[in-house]
């Protein structure tokens, strides 16, 4: 029976590649089988299964190492939170209080107000056309009819022309109705006086109508004589407004102009101006302390721009009347200002000198606001906290009148905080403050 052998050039499907490992480097050689499969290793370099224990037992220790100081930190914070937490216990939440005293017999009450002139004006044009010349600018002033600029008017030139042809041809109109009415006149008479017989009372009372209506057409042309002349008037009083004059003393404050603008009548706008040798100040006024302000109270007006300065004046007048929507009473101070040092628009400060009436007064951080109206926190002799009720009387800004609910000599706490109940004991801490500074 004859052996058969399989050819050395040819390798098997099935057999698998050989895998070489290099005891130095511990690197794993790959060979490839004829359809380039590279096949899955299936031994390790020595001493993997050891590396693999050694650190499993590290990461363990680590995690159990944390897991100690995480509980160790927390049980810390615990203990320092229920420390503190007694600690507040113990000692009672400190506020800061001050003395109730009686206020100052007057109050000053400074309030922000406008200036404005004693007159201020904006100029339109009266009638249409195109401006020629403008003759002043802004700063520039002016005396009462000081012409400010021309205006060119075509077409109201135009108008007045014919205007003035028609008044010509009505003047003429009634001459002619004049002879009319003189003839119709004489005619009658003669008409009138003779004898009867002679003419027939038909033709008398036809002369006699004729002469009525030649009256009449004599009177319906002096009333067109009359329109026309009416319609001339007006038109060369338009015209004179081709001159644009200043209606008062003052200055110029204002230019929308220049020379060739298309201006409209009633709609352009050509100058502004005012009049501030005198001037108005505007001030608004709480409603609380309106009842304290009337006609001719001193008022000191200072602005920034005159650190130096104060000018003093009286209240004039007042709207008597209280905004609904600012609860304010607008009230006006005249002030003389013949050096122009105020000027229309300017930011000033009024101060006015109120009565206190007897009140006390606290700082208003002791104020508080809540559901039931305003109150302020007592301490009492016992250290305890009694929320009161208190009626403002003035409110000063940083200072508040109390017209009841608080006597002189009271203790109240400043910036109370909102977790403090009432009856609650607290650590008072004396202010060097006073409630009058």
């Amino acid at each position: 029976m004859q052996k058969l052998e399989t050819p050395k050039s040819e390798k098997s499907p099935v057999e698998p590649a050989t895998d070489t490992f290099d005891d130095q480097n511990d690197v794993v050689e790959q060979t490839q089988d004829e359809h380039g499969h590279v096949p899955v290793a299936t031994s390790y370099a020595p001493g993997t299964a050891t590396r693999l224990r050694i650190f499993a037992a590290v990461f363990a220790i680590v995690l159990g190492v944390a897991f100690f100081l995480v509980e160790h930190m927390k049980g810390s914070q615990e203990a320092t939170l229920k420390a503190t937490t007694a600690s507040f216990a113990e000692h009672p939440p400190p506020v800061e209080v001050i003395r109730v005293e009686a206020a100052p017999p007057t109050q000053s009450l400074t309030l922000p107000g406008e200036v404005r002139g004693w007159y201020a004006s904006t100029i339109y044009a009266r009638v249409n056309g195109y401006v020629a010349k403008w003759v002043v600018d802004i700063g520039d002033r002016v005396k009462k009819d000081q012409v400010l600029a021309t205006l060119d008017t075509p077409e109201l030139d135009s108008q007045l022309e014919a205007a003035q042809h028609q008044l010509t041809v009505a003047d003429a109109e009634v001459k002619v109705r004049e002879a009319d009415a003189e003839f119709a006149k004489t005619t009658y008479e003669r008409w009138k006086g003779s004898p009867k017989g002679v003419v027939s009372e038909q033709e008398r009372e036809d002369k006699k109508a004729q002469s009525a209506v030649a009256v009449a057409q004599l009177n319906a042309a002096r009333a067109r004589v009359s329109q026309q002349q009416a319609n001339v008037d007006r038109l060369t009083f338009m015209a004179g407004f081709k001159k644009v004059t200043a209606p008062y003393d003052g200055v110029i404050t204002l230019r929308r102009i220049d020379i060739g603008d298309l201006v409209t009548a009633g709609s352009t706008l050509l100058y502004g101006m005012a009049q501030y040798d005198e001037v108005r100040v505007f001030v608004d006024v709480p409603q609380n302390a309106s009842v304290d302000l009337g006609v001719g109270t001193v008022v000191h007006i200072t602005a920034s721009e005159y650190t130096k300065r104060s000018f003093e004046g009286k209240i004039t007048r007042t709207s008597d009347s209280i905004d609904l929507r600012a609860r304010t009473l607008r009230i006006e101070v005249d002030l003389p200002n013949k050096d122009l040092a105020l000027v229309p628009g300017m930011y000033v400060q009024a101060e006015f000198h109120l009565n206190s009436a007897n009140a006390v007064q606290v700082p208003a951080s002791a104020m508080l606001f809540r559901s039931g109206g305003p109150q302020v926190a007592i301490i009492q002799t016992n250290g305890t906290v009694k929320f009161q009720n208190v009626t403002i009387g003035r409110d000063n800004g940083n200072f508040v009148e109390i017209a009841s609910g608080l006597t002189a000599g009271d203790r109240v706490a400043l910036n109370i905080s909102s977790q403090i109940a009432d009856g609650e004991r607290v650590t008072v801490s004396e202010s060097d403050k006073t409630a009058t500074r």
